[in-house]
This record gives structure tokens, sequence and C-alpha cells, in this order.
């Protein structure tokens, strides 16, 4: 019996020293999701257009002189005359609006996508107008769809005498499936004799990789690494669409550089997996100054003719962490560590950007810093 629980230990702390010494098993990415196919993009798609059937929260025709000669252009096109009473036009159901859509890859005739409604004047809200028939255009001039349709915002507003209360924002909409596509981008992907795929992060080792597993899943000679962003497949006569079928959920793991960025604004800070720091020594303290202004109001006594006045009183008080010693950041090696050793000093992000920073100067942080 102690035989078999001394083998039994043995084991057990076998596997836990296993366990405790694994390294942890790294992301395996499809490459359809950290590349794409070259050539098959989307385009971008802007118009002009009008919104109508506003609850009187559309521009004001005084001031908005682009909006009133719209609505003129309009009418005499369906027939109404109203050139010669143009200043006399006060309506504020109606608002200028640009529209943009994104023109996926292989749409067709008659296919539907979504658009966004933004006012161009001094609308307040978008909400219940009706988008009139637009255009939409490419960066080429050519109508590449029509839209068209009721608007939805997803805001509220809700105003009384005193206050007022907003949420989202009124003078934004969407319009789902609210342009028809009316002429496509032409993309001849099935005659294509090379498959050239971007790496949406450009590293040369992910690259590697890719075409490692491609070599391996269609044979050698297939794949190879053109640049930092971009593999070649030479299809050799193979079908583009079969190729990238078989090629699209195949697995690697990506690398990626070691990088910090660092939001100045909002305090944020995001570190790569392969940052490193090596052994410096870091003192930070905190030097506090408050001042608080509690003014005092001096009244005379009744009957005395004096006057009544302000009399200032201001405290202000400093104070310095003398607490804070000079500690050493030992070498991290892992983001972990890292990590960690900051967080040892009791540092906030705030101070800690300004710590990041300061390593970085002293050499000591082996990854690029980018600051927002």
């Amino acid at each position: 019996m102690r035989a078999f629980v001394h083998r039994l230990a043995i084991i057990i702390g076998i596997v836990l020293a296993a366990v405790l010494t694994a390294r942890p098993i790294e992301a395996q990415i499809r490459i359809k999701d950290i590349a794409d196919v070259e050539g098959a993009r989307d385009n971008q798609l802007v118009g002009y257009g009008l919104v109508v059937g506003l609850n009187g929260t559309g521009d004001n025709l005084m001031n908005a002189l682009f909006t009133r000669q719209s609505l003129v252009g309009m009418l005499e096109r369906l027939g109404v005359n109203t050139r010669d009473l143009e200043n006399n036009l006060m309506t504020k159901n109606i608002a200028a609006v640009m529209v943009t859509a994104n023109l996926p890859p292989f749409v067709r005739n008659g296919e539907h996508i979504d658009v966004t409604v933004s006012s161009l004047g001094d609308a307040k809200d978008l909400t219940g107008g009706t988008l009139m028939v637009t255009p939409l255009l490419a960066a080429d001039g050519e109508v590449y769809a029509v839209a068209q349709g009721a608007l939805v915002t997803g805001a509220i507003v809700a105003a009384g005498a005193a206050q007022k209360v907003t949420r989202n924002i009124p003078t934004t909409g969407r319009i789902p499936n609210g342009a028809t596509i009316e002429r496509e981008v032409p993309f001849d992907f099935a005659n294509l004799r090379t498959l050239h795929l971007g790496l949406r992060n450009p590293d040369l080792t992910t690259g590697e990789r890719i075409a490692a597993a491609i070599n391996r899943t269609l044979g050698g000679g297939v794949a190879r690494v053109s640049d930092m962003r971009t593999v070649t497949l030479d299809l050799g006569g193979r079908d583009p669409v079969d190729t990238l079928a078989r090629i699209e959920d195949l697995t690697v793991v990506p690398d990626s550089p070691a990088v910090v960025v660092i939001d100045e604004a909002t305090g944020t800070i995001v570190m790569g997996a392969n940052v490193r720091i090596s052994t410096v020594a870091i003192a930070q303290g905190n030097l506090t100054i408050r001042v608080t202004e509690t003014p005092q109001v001096s009244q005379p006594g009744p009957l005395s003719g004096g006057q009544t006045v302000v009399v200032p009183r201001t405290n202000v008080q400093v104070g310095d962490d003398r607490n804070r010693k000079l500690a050493v950041l030992q070498s991290g090696t892992t983001l972990q560590d890292l990590v960690s050793s900051l967080n040892s000093l009791g540092v906030g992000p705030r101070d800690m950007i300004t710590i990041l920073q300061s390593i970085k100067a002293a050499g000591a942080l082996q990854a690029e810093l980018k600051v927002q």
C-alpha cells in the first residue's frame, strides 16, 4: 500500500511539473481571418439627396440655401414649377442629406445593400423621414446604386419647457437594404491564374507560415511570400474557386511584432504578447496640490450703513508621497511578468504611461511604443 501511494505521489508530481512548465497553447487562426484576396474588395459609394416627411425638424430653408434649391429642382423634375415662388418656400419637413454605402465584391444587379444617411444642413431630427431617390456614385463618377426608403435612426428625443434629453444621434440614420445595385464591378475571378493573399497585419513570419500550410495541402511550390503583405499562389491550371475554398480554412499561428499602444486621452494601454523589458530601476512619486476656495460673506449689522462683501478664503495643501522607494523592475520574460511587475509598483494607468515612456527613453523597453 505504501509503495502504491509513493508511486502515485511521483506520478502526480511529474504531471504537475509538466503542467507548470508547459508553454501556453498558441491560437490557431484560419487564413480567411487574417488575409484577403487582393482584387476582391469593397468600393465606397456616396450621393446627395433629400429626406422628406419630417415633423418640423428639417432644415431651415432660410439658412440652408442648398436645401431650398434642391427642393425646387426636384419639384421641377416632377412637373411642379416653383422657381418664381422659391423665396416663399418655408417648409421644415425636408432636409438635405449625404448618403453613403459600401459596395461589396461580387454583388449583382438587383441586389440590395444598406445605406447610411447623415444630415447636411441644420436639421434637428431625421426620425420618421423618407429618403427620396438618390443615385450613389463611386470614385469614377459612375452610378452604381440607387437608394430610397424610410430611415431608422434609433434615437430618442424628449423635450420640455426647461430640459431636453437626447439618446443616440437623431441626425444620422440607416436604411436596411435601402439601395438597389444598378451596375456591377467587373472582376473575373474564375479565370485567374495567380492568387494574391493580402495579410491584414503585414509580417514576414506570418506569410511564411501561411505559405507553408498551403504548400502542405496543395503541394510544394504553389505558394510563396512576395513581400511582407503578400502571399502569391501559382494556380497552375487549378480552379481558383476550389483552391480558395480548400485553403481558407487552413489554420496557422500568426506572429506579431512587439508593440505598446498608448492612448493618453483615455489612459488606455495595450501591450502585445511579445513585449519584453530589460532590467531597470524605477522610482515613482506622486505630488498632489489641492487648492480649495471657500469664500465667505461679510454681512454688516442692521442700520450700520455698511455693505455686504465677499471675503475670499483659500486653502492650499501640498502632499508628497515619501513612502515610494526606488524599485528594480526585473527583466520580463512574458507579458504577464511585465504587467505584474508594473502593478507591483502600485501605479495607475496614467502613471504607467509615463513610466513606459521613460523606460523606452532609457532603452529598456524592447518594443515599439505608439502614442495616440
